[in-house]
């Protein structure tokens, strides 16, 4: 007889490079060694918005590939060499926070960093996490970086 298993867990973790985004993933990692959960890193980019006289972006600017160097660099310094879960990586054009609540559909939880690289230092909560605890379909945590 084969043994049932229930859907797969999937934990999601939304990942910039910044310090307290490669803590959310480190602290997704722990999480899903627990749960017995896939790990989905994500990142987001855009080409930046601008209005009025502006410097255009250069064609040869890879910024997809400028994303997926910063989370393969995020989960190396997560995890080392070693995944102790499997982690499947994805970078996808759009909004930070529109693109981490479409993964989060189906997802058991949704971990975020509380900032990232953008608005104020002193902030306890960037407006990412603000806009992903307001409105994700499921569980959010968010880890604050050791530091702040």
């Amino acid at each position: 007889m084969s043994e049932q298993t229930g859907p797969e867990q999937r934990i999601v973790v939304g990942v910039d490079g910044s310090p307290a985004s490669v803590d959310a993933l480190r602290w997704a990692i722990g999480q899903a060694r627990i749960q017995g959960a896939v790990v989905e890193a994500l990142i987001a980019w855009q080409h930046p918005a601008a209005t009025g006289w502006t410097v255009p972006i250069e064609a040869y600017e890879d910024l997809p590939g400028i994303a997926r160097k910063i989370l393969d660099d995020s989960v190396t310094e997560a995890i080392g060499s070693d995944a102790p879960v499997e982690i499947r990586t994805r970078v996808q054009e759009g909004g930070a926070a529109a693109c981490l609540l479409d993964a989060a559909r189906g997802a058991d939880l949704l971990v975020v960093g509380s900032r990232g690289h953008g608005g104020f230092a002193g902030a306890l909560l960037g407006s990412v996490g603000q806009h992903c605890v307001q409105h994700a379909p499921c569980p959010v945590v968010v880890v604050r970086h050791r530091n702040d």
